[in-house]
C-alpha cells in the first residue's frame, strides 16, 4: 500500500537544514556553507523508500529581513509550513530558545501542525547541555517527538525518519520513484556555482551575488553551461574574478566537478561576472533571477 506525505524543515540560518535534507535524500540537492542564509528558495527533496514516498521541503533560514530578497526568503519559509503534514524544527543544543525558534513555534501552534524537534550538532555538546535544551523546549511546546542528531555525521537520521513515518498517509505518490527533487536542472547548476562563491569569497561578497544560467545544452557527450554571476559592486566583481582570474577559475573548477558528479556527464562551464547595483532590492531583478514572490491567495 503506497503512502506519502510532505514535511517542512525549518529553523534559523546555518542550523543544518540543507545538510539534513542532503543526508535524507542521499544526494547533494541543497548547497551547504558555514555562512548563514545559504538557502534562498524552497528546495524539495524526495525520498522513496519501499512503499513510502517522503517529500521534504528545505527552507531558507528564518531571520529578520533587511532587503526585499530577505523578505522573499522569509515568505518561502512561512509558505512551506502551510499545508504540510508535519514540520521538523531544527535547533542547536542551546538551552535558551531564541527569537527565531520562538517565532517558528508560535507559527506551528497557530497552524496546528504536528512538529518534531530535531536537535542538531549534538556531537558538539555533552549530555547535560542536551538535557537542558530538551527541557527548555518542552516547556514551550509539546512536540510530538524530540530527536537528538548530527546531520553532518549522519547520526540520528534513521530515528528521525522513523518519527516522520507516522505522518505518512495512504495515497498515490506525487513523484516518479526515481525522482529526488523537483528543482529544474538549471537551478541545481546555478546553486552549485553559488556554493563555490560562498566558499571562495569573503563574507560580504556571496550574499550580494546571484547566478543565472543563460545556456544549458547537451551536445553529444558534453553538457555546455554558461552562467552569469551578478554582484552589486565593481569592487566585488574584482574580488570574485581575483588576480589574473584565479578565483573565478577556482570557483568554476569546483562547480564543474560537482556538476559532473551530479549530472553524470562531462561539463563545459563558462562563467561571466556582471554588476547589477542593489539587485536585492529590485522587484524586477529579483523576479528575473528566479526569486518569485509567494502567492498571497
Amino acid at each position: 500500500m503506497k503512502k506519502t506525505g510532505f514535511i517542512a524543515i525549518v529553523g534559523r540560518p546555518n542550523v543544518g537544514k540543507s545538510t539534513l535534507i542532503n543526508a535524507l535524500v542521499g544526494e547533494k540537492l541543497a548547497i551547504v556553507s558555514r555562512k548563514p542564509q545559504t538557502t534562498r528558495n524552497k528546495i524539495t527533496g524526495v525520498l522513496t523508500k519501499g512503499e513510502t514516498q517522503y517529500v521534504f521541503m528545505d527552507t531558507p533560514g528564518m531571520h529578520a529581513p533587511k532587503t526585499k530578497l530577505g523578505n522573499r526568503m522569509v515568505e518561502q519559509t512561512v509558505s512551506a509550513m502551510s499545508g504540510v503534514d508535519a514540520v521538523i524544527l531544527m535547533a542547536e543544543p542551546v538551552p535558551h530558545p531564541g527569537d527565531t525558534e520562538l517565532s517558528l513555534i508560535e507559527k506551528i501552534k497557530s497552524l496546528g501542525i504536528p512538529a518534531i524537534l530535531a536537535i542538531n550538532k549534538t556531537d558538539k555538546c555533552d549530555a547535560v547541555k542536551l538535557g537542558d535544551t530538551i527541557k527548555a523546549y518542552s516547556e514551550i511546546h509539546d512536540f510530538d517527538a524530540v530527536v537528538p542528531m548530527s546531520a553532518v555525521k549522519n547520526k540520528g537520521i534513521d530515528t528521525l525518519l522513523n518519527e516522520v513515518d507516522r505522518y505518512m498517509t495512504e495515497g498515490s505518490w506525487f513523484f516518479p520513484e526515481d525522482v529526488i527533487t523537483d528543482q529544474p536542472e538549471r537551478m541545481i547548476a546555478s546553486e552549485m556555482v553559488r556554493e563555490q562563491i560562498l566558499k571562495c569569497c569573503d563574507d560580504e561578497i556571496p550574499h550580494g551575488t546571484a547566478v543565472v544560467i543563460e545556456e544549458f545544452k547537451e551536445t553529444g557527450s558534453m553538457l555546455r553551461i554558461r552562467a552569469e554571476i551578478f554582484c552589486e559592486k565593481n569592487s566585488h566583481k574584482g574580488i570574485i574574478i581575483g588576480k589574473n582570474g584565479e578565483n573565478l577559475k577556482r570557483i568554476g573548477s569546483r562547480a564543474r566537478e560537482n556538476m559532473e558528479k551530479f549530472f553524470g556527464i562531462k561539463v563545459f562551464l563558462d562563467l561571466w561576472v556582471k554588476v547589477k547595483e542593489n539587485w536585492r532590492n529590485s522587484e524586477v531583478l529579483l523576479s528575473g533571477f528566479g526569486y518569485v514572490p509567494e502567492d498571497k491567495d
